[in-house]
């Protein structure tokens, strides 16, 4: 009931994405599935699509609507190692976080791949280094063929990880790779890009539900 309810306020602001909401819900189980398990989230993408990925991490990572205390438990752990004032100052600060980790920042590493292998596997090697069986990956590409995408989604699914693709109306090569794939229906890359917000928004939203309440 509560993914409904969040899909009809999305529908409700953004009409046009009501075609998305099978997919916006199937990418949700996904991603709910990979997080119970103890499992992280993997976001890679170019250009805007990068910065989207940022954003999807920060969202994650720290509270997004709701404030998430540190369990009472590990509050308990902080004033242990260290002493009531110290750990208090700590819990008080840290937030429950869903592990998530944007491949678009690490500058060192995607130019020294990009100049000495191949600038198209710069996030496929992070996928290699970073991924685990039961993982998600989500990738975002207007166009659903951006070479380094694929090449990362390809490297995913070999080691076990779900995959999600966020794109535009053709879908591209990457929703033939994608266990799910979410395509906004438009075609100019502005266009896609403001419907990818809202998205990515719920998604983050229902997670956060569904994990903190």
């Amino acid at each position: 009931m509560i993914v409904e309810n969040h899909m009809q306020q999305l529908v409700a602001r953004y009409p046009d994405l009501e075609i998305c909401t099978p997919d916006i819900i199937a990418a949700f189980q996904l991603c709910a599935e990979a997080f119970h398990t103890g499992r992280k989230m993997l976001l890679c993408g170019n250009g805007g699509s990068a910065s989207d990925c940022d954003h999807i991490a920060g969202e994650l990572m720290k509270g997004f609507l709701s404030r998430r205390p540190v369990p009472l438990s590990f509050r308990g752990s902080l004033i242990q190692e260290w002493d009531e004032r110290e750990g208090d100052y700590l819990a008080d600060h840290l937030q429950q976080a869903l592990p998530a980790i944007s491949l678009t920042n690490h500058a060192a590493l995607i130019t020294a791949y990009a100049n000495d292998v191949d600038p198209e596997m710069i996030f496929a090697q992070q996928v290699y280094g970073y991924g685990k069986k039961g993982d998600v990956l989500l990738a975002l590409s207007t166009s659903g063929n951006s070479s380094n995408v694929l090449r990362a989604v390809q490297t995913a699914r070999a080691i076990g990880m779900s995959t999600i693709g966020l794109t535009g109306k053709q879908g591209g090569r990457l929703k033939e790779l994608c266990d799910v794939t979410i395509s906004v229906p438009w075609e100019r890359t502005p266009d896609i890009q403001e419907r990818h917000l809202p998205i990515y928004h719920i998604l983050c939203t229902m997670l956060e539900r569904e994990f903190f309440g």
